[in-house]
């Protein structure tokens, strides 16, 4: 599983505790404080990540690029808050733009983040973009969004030349009945990493989902 962990811990507790017990098939925790790292050092969060790091979770900052549009010495300030106050491993790169337009954008963001030694790195379009962006980052997100959508979703040709560790899936507002069919699903096209949550509204990543159990169970198998 790939977790994107937008709640702040004071406010989901239980859930950041989750995260940390041994076992957890997790890839990687994607670390939101405020749209970014904020302004200062949360001491809360510092704390929640620390117990991650110390489970072994490979810890990513989210980074929002603004479909290519955010300036390159923002984003690396940011970068830098990041690994200074939470020692982040890679990034969310998210809000990624999926044209061929912006290729060159990612491609100075991506190789100035390994640079810096960071590892692994998610593009996250959301949807598949141009098939160069698969030479830029450890893992693309090639969907984000809600569950009607997903089911209907295609396969471009290009995915299978990949291995599905370069694929991830993050679905959301999936009922109980239909969170094995979406695992499958996501199998069948490719995507080596996955999370499903019921929640739904404007931030459906701020928490676990009910089932949480559930999936990690059905991951098991």
């Amino acid at each position: 599983m790939g977790v994107p962990a937008y709640a702040h811990p004071l406010l989901a507790p239980v859930e950041w505790s989750e995260l940390a017990r041994p076992n957890v098939p997790l890839d990687w925790v994607a670390v939101n404080v405020w749209n970014g790292p904020g302004t200062r050092p949360d001491p809360a969060v510092r704390d929640a990540v620390t117990a991650l790091r110390d489970a072994g979770v490979r810890l990513l900052g989210y980074l929002d690029t603004g479909f290519g549009q955010r300036p390159h010495s923002e984003l690396m300030a940011d970068a830098g808050r990041f690994r200074a106050w939470y020692r982040v491993d890679g990034y969310f790169l998210d809000q990624a733009a999926s044209g061929a337009a912006a290729l060159g954008y990612y491609r100075a963001l991506t190789g100035a983040l390994r640079a810096e030694g960071a590892s692994p790195l998610v593009l996250s379009p959301g949807i598949h973009p141009y098939p160069g962006y698969v030479e830029l980052a450890d893992q693309l997100v090639t969907f984000d969004g809600p569950w009607s959508v997903y089911r209907w979703a295609q396969l471009p040709d290009w995915v299978d030349a990949y291995p599905a560790e370069r694929f991830c899936h993050l679905v959301h507002g999936v009922p109980v009945q239909h969170l094995e069919t979406v695992l499958r699903m996501a199998r069948w096209q490719g995507a080596g990493t996955v999370f499903i949550t019921d929640r739904t509204g404007c931030d459906p990543w701020a928490g676990l989902p009910s089932y949480w159990h559930a999936e990690l169970t059905m991951l098991y198998r």
